[in-house]
């Protein structure tokens, strides 16, 4: 898995399709991608036009997916699987992770939600059970790999410690604001690859982006300081994912150099 991915939660349909080519054409070889975002579809065209364009190859993209909570009970899973390889226009993923680890009322309603609001959780299926289905993918060959996302340290011990096949990835937010060193110490011990989202932060206060010891490098380096954020999360070991929409963007966010030491 290239270690600089390129995530595809883009709300509009044709910025989307517009960014994912323009991804692609910069470098970008991974692509982040969920049934949640209902924009598979948009993916899967601009990637297919670039394939049939023959600039670059399927088999040179490694793409994931993931399995919205709607979707947890273990009959559900394979459908949902193969909806989204459908939506995305290929014949296999590399990755498939469990979205999240909560289960939602079964159902074609993804925000499942009882008259004052509330989420309607589905209690009659374990996160075990979901991963006993994800194992079944993998032994199907049209699944590289499994894998969690948005989950804590403590549920990804109990499925490491159950799993048959182990997580491949780990996907939660990490930045300098939030390293989850625990997490990723864990990961590594297991051969576990920690994929990083929201690796600049949420333009929330404070604004990591602005962060003194972040600009100071940056401008001593001469690069951006997303671009020094990103770096670090590189060189201490996770991969990571970053989106945009605008093309200069998408190509500094590609372009990164290895920090020195005391940087």
């Amino acid at each position: 898995m290239p270690a600089v991915g390129f995530g595809t939660l883009i709300p509009d349909l044709a910025k989307t399709k517009d960014a994912t080519k323009t991804a692609l054409q910069v470098g970008f070889r991974h692509f982040d991608c969920a049934e949640r975002y209902r924009n598979e579809v948009a993916v899967g065209e601009a990637m297919r036009e670039v394939f049939e364009a023959g600039a670059v190859r399927r088999d040179e993209v490694f793409i994931t997916t993931k399995l919205w909570n709607t979707n947890h009970r273990p009959e559900r899973v394979r459908p949902a699987f193969e909806a989204s390889l459908t939506r995305l226009q290929i014949d296999y993923a590399d990755c498939y992770l469990i979205h999240t680890p909560y289960a939602f009322r079964p159902g074609d309603d993804q925000d499942p939600r009882d008259e004052s609001g509330q989420v309607i959780y589905d209690d009659g299926v374990t996160l075990a059970e979901t991963w006993a289905a994800m194992e079944a993918l993998v032994d199907d060959g049209r699944c590289g790999a499994i894998g969690l996302s948005d989950i804590t340290l403590e549920k990804v011990q109990e499925i490491v410690a159950i799993a048959r096949i182990k997580p491949a990835v780990v996907q939660v937010e990490s930045h300098p604001y939030l390293p989850e060193w625990e997490l990723l110490s864990f990961c590594q011990e297991q051969g576990i690859v920690l994929l990083a989202f929201a690796p600049l932060g949420h333009a929330s206060t404070p604004n990591l982006l602005e962060d003194p010891v972040i600009t100071a490098i940056a401008a001593r380096l001469d690069m951006t300081p997303a671009q020094v954020a990103l770096s670090w999360g590189v060189q201490r070991g996770t991969a990571l994912l970053t989106t945009s929409t605008k093309p200069q963007r998408i190509q500094q966010n590609f372009e990164l150099s290895p920090l020195p030491d005391d940087a």
